[in-house]
């Protein structure tokens, strides 16, 4: 039996100081708790206690997560891959702040966009996303059977994967997606066939708000 294990990865925390709702606009890098964020996952990914046997490091080819998985790929002595199908999800807002103050919302000619949450209609349908991510999934377990491979995507793009993977509706409320930034979705195949998943956050005590949790 050959065990495979394809490790989806969200990229660290991003600079965006203005609350824009970035995208794939390019050129928005990580901040400094997000370049710390990568490299937590990188020591924890080469940490030889920890088990792990990665032997490819793949990225969207967004700056955010390229800069999220350099430091992993370097931990490993891994060449970075690039794969556009890792990209975030399209979304009709992308550069604009999205709510209905001062935000996007607050123009009606926004609101034709918003007439199906289950598509969506202001973005990537779910269904394009899902077909894309598991396409790299296959090709990158295909080419690292017998060991892990560590790709390095964008949440809702690894969040939809997964609610396909377990056979779940895809459309959701955001709020409850189980994808925080530098987490790392693991799906486990024997022989190609998919027979589980775990979720681990190795940057858990970087979060925002985590150590004001932790003292509550």
């Amino acid at each position: 039996m050959v065990t495979t294990t394809v490790h989806l990865m969200r990229h660290g925390e991003v600079h965006n100081p203005d609350g824009i709702l970035y995208g794939r606009i390019p050129g928005y890098h990580l901040s400094e708790r997000g370049r710390a964020m990568a490299q937590r996952v990188a020591e924890h990914v080469a940490d030889p206690a920890n088990g792990f046997d990665v032997a490819a490091v793949v990225a969207s080819p967004l700056q955010r997560a390229q800069e999220t998985a350099t430091p992993v790929a370097e931990a490993l002595g891994a060449e970075l891959g690039t794969d556009e199908r890792l990209i975030e999800a399209g979304n009709h807002f992308e550069g604009m702040t999205f709510g209905v103050g001062d935000g996007s919302l607050r123009h009606p000619e926004h609101w034709r966009y918003l007439w199906n949450p289950l598509r969506p209609s202001w973005g990537e349908p779910y269904t394009a996303q899902v077909a894309r991510m598991a396409a790299a999934v296959k090709d990158a377990r295909r080419a690292h059977e017998g060991r892990e491979v560590l790709l390095v995507s964008h949440q809702l793009p690894v969040w939809v994967t997964r609610l396909s993977i377990e056979g779940r509706r895809l459309w959701h409320d955001p709020r409850r997606r189980q994808c925080s930034l530098a987490s790392l979705t693991s799906l486990r195949f024997e022989d190609g066939r998919f027979v589980g998943l775990s979720y681990t956050e190795p940057a858990a005590d970087l979060l925002p708000g985590a150590a004001r949790t932790a003292g509550a």
